[in-house]
């Protein structure tokens, strides 16, 4: 009977007991349906050699008589074969245990496919809970990966990732997170720090590995970063600092504190300026934590040194190299001339010639009435070895000594003398058009949730706004409404804003039982039924609501209306919002945040980061300006007081309407302003793409008005 017919009877195929059989006994049978050569074979003989063989293996009996072949479990013969190979144990004698079947090709085939087909491997997340459990009674993690034939290093991978944070490790559990995110987030042990990137790509899509491996990373310094060199890993160590292996990369050790071991190595730095200034009698010594100028040098002018002059005998020396290469020209001139001869004369002058080169390259000469004018820079090396450079600078020009009068950055060469100042970034460039409508949007949020608070003054603007203009028609029978605005797109990855937040508080306390009837009419009636202080708030909503975010999207000023309302109000910007990396720092350039870190805290402050790729001083920007960083308390103050220009309601003076509505004429004011409404960014060419991510935001207006995008 075939096997089909056999299935659909019901009979089952004839299996026997588990029995013992000899290791020599058995071989591979052409019908076990993995034809690719297992893997991790070291790994099986190292658990058969702790524990023996533990789940039988499928055969059927071959020829000669008392042999097998193996339908299911050739990995586990191969692991043993390998043990038998190296002598560690006998072939004739080693008991395999093995379950013998019997039946047809199709049969054996089906069974070899059962068995492989229906084995399901542990997870991650259980491999981990069970190497941490097995830790507990053998906490040997070298003995641990020899019996289970793995390395050290993937032991404590598992048992990194046991320890993740709990709501990653549950995500992993289930399936939300793959396994290379998972190692990601466990390349810190810090669960503060998982936690915090986790909850910040919760809500994302399309977050990956890399990206969440980078978020952590720009939180952390490399162990081989020069301003780890340059403090010592004691230093930092006692200092607090803690040190992290990543198990899942080899990048090396990293510092999971990068901001102390910039302050330490700031004082290092800092320490030496002095002394080498007071040292050389230089009027200034500037730390920088990088080999490169670029940056530091804004507002410097480069000072023109002329080199140290000959000695007499240097002098005569020179002299006598140049009588000497003339005569070697003239004798090279004979075209008689052997070829050896020739060659001999032309080695001497090319050995003359690289001798006055060497005479003629001399330092430059400071004298001693320009050393108290002029300063240079302390850099650090690859190698975290400090070096003071030999050129000099001064920050005002000097009449004789300066160069060209222009220094090693110059602020941007555009001319923005035209744009409002809320259009323009720290250090002078435009904002881009994109970031310039957001921090509005947000900027008009906190507005719109101020106003919240002062119905009779939003009564009397909303009166004001529909007695100045007339309004299109509306089907409710009046020209009398209050419109939404046209916001700018904003990306819908970005946390929502204190601002947003009031407002939805807000809107979600509102008594809106009068909403739910279909007939206008009823509405109406219901409406009227509110008490007055009912009638006041939604009120209030309702104009927060109609708040627009630009005069129009082709301009980059501000409302003085709005200006005027935040001054009635005393609005704090920097109480409501606080600049961010994905709202503020990533969008702009590694210049504007140098500009910007020498406004609150000075050129010193500044130098800390010019080394620094533009993601480490975005993240750091971040703590700083939110108050987290350890810093001077001027700083902190500064630093937590200040909102870009775009943010700021006071940057806007009163004007008359005229004037407020009066177009640019001339041509450079022209191409200033469509700096910053073409919607292209001003970044310099070194420090990458801004973070421009579309979408939309949660604003004042969303849930019942799509946002239209400004570009």
């Amino acid at each position: 009977m075939g096997a089909a017919r056999r299935r659909a009877a019901g009979h089952l195929m004839e299996t026997t007991m588990t029995q013992t059989v000899p290791l020599a006994k058995l071989k591979r049978s052409e019908k076990n349906v993995r034809t690719t050569p297992p893997r991790n074979i070291e790994a099986m003989a190292s658990s058969i050699r702790a524990r023996g063989i533990m789940q039988n293996l499928l055969v059927t009996a071959a020829r000669p008589k008392g042999t097998y072949e193996i339908i299911a479990g050739d990995r586990r013969y191969l692991g043993a074969m390998m043990l038998a190979d190296a002598g560690e144990i006998d072939a004739a004698t080693y008991g395999v245990p093995v379950k013998i079947v019997s039946g047809d090709d199709a049969d054996l085939r089906e069974v070899s496919l059962t068995e492989n087909f229906q084995r399901e491997p542990m997870t991650a997340a259980e491999e981990c809970v069970a190497f941490q459990h097995f830790l507990k009674s053998d906490g040997d993690i070298d003995a641990v990966a020899n019996r289970f034939g793995q390395t050290r290093r993937f032991i404590e991978g598992r048992l990194r990732l046991a320890n993740l944070a709990e709501p990653i490790f549950e995500a992993l559990s289930e399936g939300r997170i793959t396994l290379e995110m998972a190692k990601a987030y466990g390349s810190t042990e810090d669960q503060a720090k998982q936690e915090r990137v986790f909850q910040q790509y919760a809500h994302s899509s399309y977050v990956n590995a890399d990206q969440i491996r980078r978020a952590i990373v720009n939180d952390t310094m490399k162990a081989s970063d020069p301003v780890a060199v340059l403090v010592g890993t004691d230093a930092y160590v006692a200092a607090g600092g803690k040190v992290e292996c990543d198990l899942f990369s080899e990048d090396g050790d990293r510092w999971s504190d990068p901001e102390l071991a910039r302050t330490l190595a700031a004082a290092i730095m800092e320490a030496e300026a002095k002394r080498v200034g007071e040292e050389q009698g230089l009027a200034w010594v500037r730390p920088i934590a990088t080999t490169s100028l670029y940056g530091a040098t804004a507002d410097l002018h480069r000072v023109t040194l002329e080199p140290a002059p000959l000695g007499e005998d240097e002098a005569a020396r020179s002299d006598a190299i140049v009588a000497r290469c003339e005569t070697l020209e003239e004798l090279m001139a004979d075209e008689e001339m052997e070829e050896t001869a020739y060659a001999a004369l032309e080695e001497e002058f090319e050995r003359l010639r690289e001798e006055y080169q060497t005479l003629h390259s001399r330092p430059p000469v400071l004298s001693d009435e320009m050393r108290g004018k002029v300063g240079t820079f302390l850099t650090l090396g690859r190698d975290g070895k400090m070096t003071l450079e030999t050129t000099y600078f001064s920050e005002t020009p000097l009449q004789g000594s300066a160069g060209d009068g222009t220094s090693g950055l110059t602020r941007s060469a555009r001319d923005t003398s035209s744009l409002p100042p809320e259009a323009v970034a720290p250090g002078g460039k435009p904002l881009s058009a994109r970031l310039h409508d957001e921090l509005a949007v947000q900027r008009r949020d906190i507005l719109a949730a101020s106003i919240l608070a002062d119905p009779g003054l939003a009564l009397d603007y909303m009166l004001f706004a529909m007695t100045d203009q007339s309004r299109s028609y509306s089907r409710y029978g009046t020209t009398v409404t209050a419109g939404r605005p046209q916001d700018p797109q904003m990306p819908k990855d970005q946390p929502a804003t204190q601002a947003q937040l009031a407002i939805a508080e807000a809107r979600e306390s509102l008594n809106s039982d009068w909403t739910t009837s279909s007939s206008p009419v009823e509405r109406f009636e219901a409406f009227r039924a509110l008490d007055d202080d009912a009638k006041a708030s939604w009120l209030a909503l309702t104009v927060a609501s109609s708040l627009e975010a630009k005069p129009d999207y082709s301009s980059a000023k501000t409302n003085p209306l709005h200006a005027r309302l935040a001054s009635i109000l005393e609005i704090d910007v920097a109480k409501w919002w606080r600049p961010t990396s994905a709202n503020f720092f990533d969008r702009v350039s590694k210049g504007t945040l140098l500009a910007l870190l020498t406004d609150v805290g000075g050129p010193v402050l500044a130098a800390r980061y010019v080394g620094s790729k533009k993601g480490e001083i975005s993240t750091s920007c971040e703590k700083l300006f939110a108050g987290e960083a350890i810093t001077e308390a001027e700083t902190k103050e500064a630093a937590l007081a200040w909102v870009p220009d775009a943010m700021r309601f006071d940057v806007v003076v009163a004007v008359a309407d005229a004037e407020f509505d009066e177009s640019v004429d001339d041509e450079t004011s022209e191409t200033a302003q469509d700096d910053v409404t073409s919607g292209n960014d001003i970044e310099d060419p070194a420090d990458g793409d801004s973070d421009e991510a579309e979408g939309a935001l949660g604003s004042v207006n969303d849930d019942d008005h799509a946002l239209i995008a400004a570009e």
